[in-house]
């Protein structure tokens, strides 16, 4: 019994589920606050500094890009402050569909906005009923107007500042300069050529924001400032550039030609002194005018130059000894070279007979031309028209330059040659044509043209300056000399009569060039290109001038009575703005009546205004006495427009000094010859 009590088996333990709970329970504890204690210590220096990271907002800051201005100083581009307004299109949608934060429906956001910053409210409306966290509303809105937009307290509308670019002067030299963009970089001209030293270097923020957006005080903020862009001084002479602006538009006027191009510089440096073209466009408001008027045709219109470029063909011939100015060649009106008939642009009008070189400059001939270029061989030739810069780039620092279309020599027959000789054939761009021009006025170099003359830093030290550069010596002083006493007789005695100024030597020569029919792909027998280049005075050229009207309407079309008149003015504008005398015993060609010019007109440029100008007016000067280049000074400086007319000094202006006027406002200025004192 004893022995069965023994061996009874005893009553097993278990474990209850509570136990099981609480063991789960510890564990998990336990593991976190390993984990706490992990991030607590091991990692919180890093997870704080992740931390910062994450409330972190970068913002890039864009730098001030540089300004640009003329020869004298005039503020031609220049940045100011302004800014995106940009909304949250969902957001706004649910805040006014509970009537939260504004009492103003979407309509009256457009229309309220679309008066405030000039855009159609439909476009507006229309962005705001979108269903996106993001859409920009308007880009560089002038901060005034920014300002009213936010004062309005519209939620969900945003700002961002950033810059735009104005031009005081509008459509002055607006093809030299380009325009910026939206992105703050430079499209065409100058604004595009040295966009790296105008735009600047960007600078960098970092602060510390809530999850709401909201800056946390006394946070840790990094600031890397941008780094505002270089300042470029222009070649751009403002009387000389004023002058063309104005012809620019009178010989468009008068011609009613498809486009009007206009380049004047100094032949013994390359500087470009002006340069226009119509039609043109205001680079405040590019985006108002077709593409194809941001074009530069001075620098990037192909064409045919006819008869101006008979002087690289005879020089080249002078050169090589293989003419001689008076000699006489046939001239029958017309000649018949490979398959092709010449004929002069005045057959029929003038005796057929021998005729020399230099009457055939006269008298434009394509024949006695034909003659000379035949002479002169293709090989020879071709050296010429590449020594003088054709079929390649000048190199001048403006975007957008075309290199001309020259045939492949190996293409060439004789009859190709023959009008090849007088302009036809081969295509060039003004700008090459202007060169090979001041190649001959300065002795028989090729220089690069330049429009900026120097580059400075934002603090006044000079960046880069540029300097003549000498391309190559293309003909001797000697047949340049002779090119020139040519050119003279063309004006004395030829085509370009209308451009003769008394008492100055004046060179040039006209030009009348076909244009292709794009039906046909012949030459068209109404459409033309008329051209007139110049320099003067000749003996010493201080500028030279190339004026070109494409596609003039009317009867006529020559280059010599439309375009030499044009050319004259502005001659005679430069030389006074260049301070080159005039002979005093030479009555001016412009007619003054007796009670405008018997004494000397009293120079009183100070003004006291009628009243004080808003910002965007100015005071019109009192110019009375001034020379040209005076007043086209004072007048670009007060951001005023301007129509000279005559020469000598202001006697009269349309608007008297001191009114208040519209930045911008046209004031006709007539100019007076004075009689030497007895």
């Amino acid at each position: 019994m004893k022995i069965f009590k023994l061996f009874k088996r005893k009553k097993p333990i278990y474990f209850s589920r509570g136990y099981i709970i609480y063991i789960t329970l510890i564990f998990f504890a336990m593991v976190i606050i390993a984990q706490l204690f992990s991030l607590q210590v091991y990692q919180a220096n890093a997870l704080s500094a992740k931390g910062i990271i994450n409330r972190m907002v970068n913002q890039t800051l864009l730098p001030e890009r540089g300004v640009i201005c003329d020869s004298e100083g005039n503020v031609l581009s220049r940045s100011v402050p302004a800014q995106e307004i940009y909304a949250d299109p969902r957001t706004l949608t649910q805040l006014i569909d509970n009537h939260k934060y504004t009492k103003m429906s979407k309509d009256d956001i457009a229309k309220t906005v679309g008066n405030i910053t000039g855009q159609d409210p439909k476009s507006i409306l229309d962005k705001l009923n979108k269903d996106e966290l993001w859409i920009n509303i308007a880009y560089q809105v002038d901060i005034e107007k920014a300002n009213e937009v936010h004062n309005l307290n519209i939620p969900g509308f945003g700002f961002v500042d950033e810059s735009k670019r104005i031009y005081p002067l509008n459509s002055w030299a607006a093809s030299v300069l380009g325009f910026v963009n939206q992105t703050g970089h430079g499209i065409g001209g100058v604004e595009a050529y040295y966009d790296k030293f105008l735009y600047g270097t960007l600078g960098q923020s970092s602060n510390e924001e809530t999850s709401s957006r909201q800056l946390i005080p006394d946070a840790p903020s990094e600031v890397k400032a941008p780094h505002p862009g270089d300042n470029l001084t222009l070649t751009l002479n403002s009387a000389i550039q004023s002058l063309i602006e104005q012809q620019l538009i009178a010989l468009e006027t008068s011609t009613q030609a498809k486009s009007v191009t206009i380049v004047a510089m100094d032949p013994q440096t390359g500087r470009v002194l002006g340069m226009g073209t119509n039609p043109s466009f205001d680079p405040n408001n590019f985006g108002n005018t077709s593409p194809n008027n941001w074009i530069n045709r001075s620098i990037g219109m192909n064409y045919e130059p006819g008869s101006t470029f008979k002087i690289v063909t005879g020089s080249g011939a002078l050169e090589e000894k293989l003419i001689s100015p008076d000699e006489l060649f046939p001239d029958p009106g017309f000649i018949k070279i490979g398959g092709h008939t010449i004929m002069n642009w005045d057959y029929g009008m003038r005796p057929a007979g021998l005729t020399s070189f230099r009457k055939g400059m006269e008298q434009s001939s394509n024949v006695v031309l034909s003659q000379v270029g035949l002479r002169l061989g293709l090989v020879k030739f071709y050296r010429y028209l590449k020594n003088f810069g054709f079929g390649t780039k000048t190199g001048i620092d403006i975007a957008g330059e075309e290199s001309g279309l020259i045939i492949p020599q190996d293409k060439v027959k004789d009859g190709d040659l023959a009008t090849m000789s007088f302009g036809q054939s081969n295509l060039v761009t003004p700008i090459q044509l202007m060169m090979a021009l001041c190649t001959v006025a300065n002795g028989g170099t090729l220089f690069k043209p330049y429009v900026v003359d120097r580059i400075t830093a934002p603090d006044g030290t000079v960046v880069q300056q540029n300097q003549p550069t000498k391309v190559r010596s293309v003909i001797s002083a000697q047949t340049a000399a002779e090119m020139v006493n040519v050119m003279e007789s063309v004006v004395t005695d030829g085509t370009g009569r209308l451009a003769e100024i008394p008492g100055i030597n004046v060179a040039g020569k006209s030009g009348t060039a076909q244009e292709i029919d794009p039906i046909t792909h012949t030459y068209s027998a109404s459409d033309f290109v008329a051209s007139f280049e110049a320099f003067a005075p000749a003996e010493n050229p201080k500028i030279a001038v190339l004026v070109i009207a494409n596609g003039p309407k009317g009867g006529e079309h020559e280059g010599g009575p439309l375009c030499s008149p044009t050319a004259k003015i502005i001659i005679q504008g430069a030389l006074d703005a260049l301070n080159v005398p005039s002979p005093s015993n030479i009555q001016n060609s412009v007619t003054i009546s007796p009670s405008n010019a018997p004494v000397r007109p009293v120079l009183q440029p100070v003004v006291t205004p009628e009243r004080q100008p808003l910002p965007s007016e100015t005071v019109v000067p009192n110019l009375i006495g001034m020379n040209m280049r005076q007043a086209g000074e004072i007048l670009s400086r007060s951001e005023l427009h301007f129509n000279f007319i005559g020469s000598g000094l202001v006697s009269q202006q349309s608007l008297v000094g001191g009114k208040v006027v519209a930045r911008g406002t046209l004031v006709d200025v007539t100019f007076a010859s004075i009689s030497p004192p007895p």
